[in-house]
């Protein structure tokens, strides 16, 4: 009987030992790059591992911004600012430094808010111009009125006349002090004397801070009031420069024509802003007109 035939096909244990060893290293590393690829397929979308890249890419924009915002302010921080516009200014005139009160600068002036608040004064067709040259406030009818010593106005750093029995002290607020003259029957205003700190913004110079100060007072007036001056001076308060207007107040009450006689007075202060001494007389008590000359020519800086 014949032998059975060899099979062609060896087992594992019939190949040779290198050819096993380079089988298994060969899977090994098929299985290491699989791992590889498997861990860059995961980490794609991890936020741990994105967050870096995130973070640069939003830091760029923010250096930029930033530079940018520097160009931007550059100019601004290098520009001058436009000088305000005088009410002398439409005539042609204008102030010498160093010539005259006129010329005292309100450090505390903000250019910006100045000028705004000039050149809406300039365009309000109650205010007229201010004369373009000095006037003096002249002697108003009447007699004084009794005075016994000064109210000294610390707020404001100005002293004013204290006058008694025609005239009685009032509370202040909105004002620092507060005088009033008896109320008028049938009359819907009074004589009012008051001082406060300028309640409106300080300009380059004294007159012009005046001139705003003297618009501010049309408040205190019946609604549509109109102002004519009468004066427009530079003065001394004391040891202080001030700058004094004088104007007569037009307005209609019950259908008829009526007027005021008023008067401010502007002081330097130091280390303070400017205080404002204002007094308004209506013709209802026009005997007491000459009260104003008395302010004007007492008003002090303390």
């Amino acid at each position: 009987m014949a032998a059975p035939p060899a099979s062609s096909s060896k087992g594992l244990g019939d190949l040779p030992m290198r050819v096993v060893y380079r089988t298994i290293a060969v899977a090994a590393g098929i299985a290491v790059l699989g791992a590889g690829a498997t861990a860059v397929l995961l980490n794609r979308d991890d936020p741990a591992t994105a967050a870096p890249r995130n973070s640069a890419a939003a830091a760029a924009p923010s250096v930029i911004s930033a530079s940018s915002a520097s160009s931007a302010a550059a100019p601004a921080a290098g520009a001058v600012a436009t000088p305000g516009l005088s009410p002398l200014s439409s005539t042609g005139a204008s102030a010498t430094p160093g010539a005259d009160v006129d010329a005292v600068s309100s450090p505390a002036a903000s250019p910006d808010t100045a000028d705004v608040a000039l050149a809406a004064a300039l365009k309000d067709p109650r205010v007229p111009a201010l004369p373009k040259n000095s006037r003096r406030l002249r002697t108003l009818p009447g007699r004084a009125a009794a005075a016994h010593g000064s109210i000294k106005d610390r707020r404001s750093g100005v002293a004013l006349p204290r006058f008694t029995k025609t005239w009685a002290l009032a509370t202040p607020a909105p004002f620092a002090s507060r005088q009033l003259l008896p109320k008028v029957k049938g009359a819907s205003y009074r004589g009012m004397l008051v001082s406060c700190p300028v309640p409106i913004p300080e300009q380059k110079t004294l007159r012009d801070t005046a001139f705003l100060a003297a618009r501010w007072t049309l408040n205190h007036h019946p609604s549509g009031a109109t102002i004519t001056w009468t004066a427009s001076q530079p003065i001394k308060a004391g040891k202080r420069q001030g700058w004094l207007l004088g104007y007569t107040v037009h307005y209609t009450l019950k259908g008829k024509k009526r007027v005021s006689a008023a008067a401010l007075a502007l002081v330097d202060v130091p280390e303070k802003k400017p205080a404002v001494v204002f007094v308004t007389i209506p013709d209802s008590q026009k005997k007491r007109w000459h009260d104003i000359n008395k302010v004007m020519s007492s008003v002090k800086a303390l």
